[in-house]
């Protein structure tokens, strides 16, 4: 996902993306769906069933290091 459409998430949701990361964005996007604020975290699984990001996340699941996921995102 790339972060223009990221930012617009977040603008629909009424989240300042002015001078955010991708992933703290992601993270703020999570918290105002009513999800845990876990972007990259997932050790292949995750319950969070209706976070926008859950597929993408779970795609990261083996890849740790930081700088894996920023490639990844």
């Amino acid at each position: 996902m790339k972060m223009l459409e990221v930012r617009m998430l977040a603008k629909n949701r009424g989240i300042n993306s002015f001078g955010q990361t991708k992933e703290n964005l992601i993270r703020q996007i999570q918290r105002s769906e009513g999800n845990f604020d876990c972007f990259g975290s997932a050790a292949g699984y995750c319950d969070q069933s209706e976070c926008a990001f859950r597929s993408l996340c779970l795609g990261l699941s083996g890849k740790t290091s930081r700088k894996k996921i920023k490639q990844a995102i």
